[in-house]
């Protein structure tokens, strides 16, 4: 479905010393790469905070004062949007993924309400890992903004006190996870090079690096480097992933689809190391032929 995506990416950050957050990096990508990376499918990407380099191009925008606290800067993200929902994350969720966005999006188009919010394994409300439908959040700021004189310094509980939200859990535990003190950035880049995350989290930082779109096949491409390296030789296993995607790009560029191309060149490339690898083995003989008999009796051939 067609949303936009707000980030919020103020805040003085108190915990962690008055260092800039979002700049923080977490398996070498800032949080707010992770986030943007997250929402990268948005009609438009809004994000509140002072300008910094990131990895895909966005939209910024800053509230008015600046520091006037999330539901200031919520209302200034939303001046920037369009769609009829919006996406609202915090710009230091280092393990939000995609999976858990489209929970949300589904979640906030499937019911009457207002809109989603992500509740925490701990049963918290996460109102900043949400998606809203637009035309509920403006109408609630202006009647906040009504009532008080003005957005400054308003809790983002004030605004969704009164929305009607519906609430996803996900089986991504972690989605919640942010990073207030200097203590959970530890967490979190200890989380990033556990065994059982840290070739994903490899894979996803290197296609950010690279500026590529693409789901990888992780298993196929091991699976092809291993038999390059038992078959052939050690080095012949980056050599040989570096060819097929050598040969997918190629692929691609003349039409073909880009996850096609990729298990396609791997297959070939994988077949080969087989081929390779059988011609090592000992070469069984034939059968042995007959001693040819003496017709005279003499036993000599």
């Amino acid at each position: 479905m067609s949303y936009d995506a707000i980030v919020l990416a103020g805040g003085a950050a108190r915990r962690l010393g008055g260092a800039d957050k979002p700049t923080l990096p977490v398996g070498a990508r800032t949080l707010l790469d992770r986030v943007l990376a997250a929402c990268q499918d948005a009609a438009a990407t809004v994000v509140v905070g002072g300008r910094r380099p990131t990895a895909r191009p966005v939209d910024w925008t800053l509230e008015s004062p600046p520091g006037g606290g999330p539901v200031a800067a919520l209302h200034a993200g939303l001046r920037r949007t369009t769609a009829a929902v919006v996406l609202v994350l915090s710009a230091d969720l280092p393990f939000l993924d995609r999976d858990t966005v489209r929970a949300l999006l589904t979640a906030a188009a499937a019911g009457p309400g207002d809109g989603a919010l992500l509740r925490d394994p701990e049963g918290r409300d996460q109102p900043l890992v949400a998606a809203y439908r637009t035309e509920s959040l403006r109408r609630e700021i202006a009647l906040l903004a009504t009532e008080h004189g003005t957005l400054h310094g308003l809790p983002l509980k004030a605004l969704t006190a009164e929305l009607d939200l519906a609430r996803v859990t996900t089986a991504a535990p972690l989605a919640s996870f942010d990073c207030d003190t200097w203590e959970d950035l530890a967490t979190a880049r200890a989380r990033i090079r556990e065994h059982g995350n840290v070739l994903d989290q490899w894979i996803n930082a290197a296609k950010n690096e690279l500026g590529i779109d693409l789901d990888v096949d992780t298993k196929t491409l091991l699976d092809l480097a291993r038999d390059a390296a038992h078959g052939v030789a050690r080095p012949a296993a980056p050599l040989t992933t570096f060819l097929v995607g050598y040969a997918a790009a190629r692929a691609e560029a003349a039409g073909a689809d880009p996850a096609q191309a990729v298990a396609e060149a791997s297959r070939k490339a994988a077949d080969l190391a087989l081929r390779w690898a059988a011609e090592a083995e000992p070469a069984h003989p034939g059968p042995t032929d007959p001693t040819p008999t003496d017709p005279e009796g003499n036993g000599s051939p």
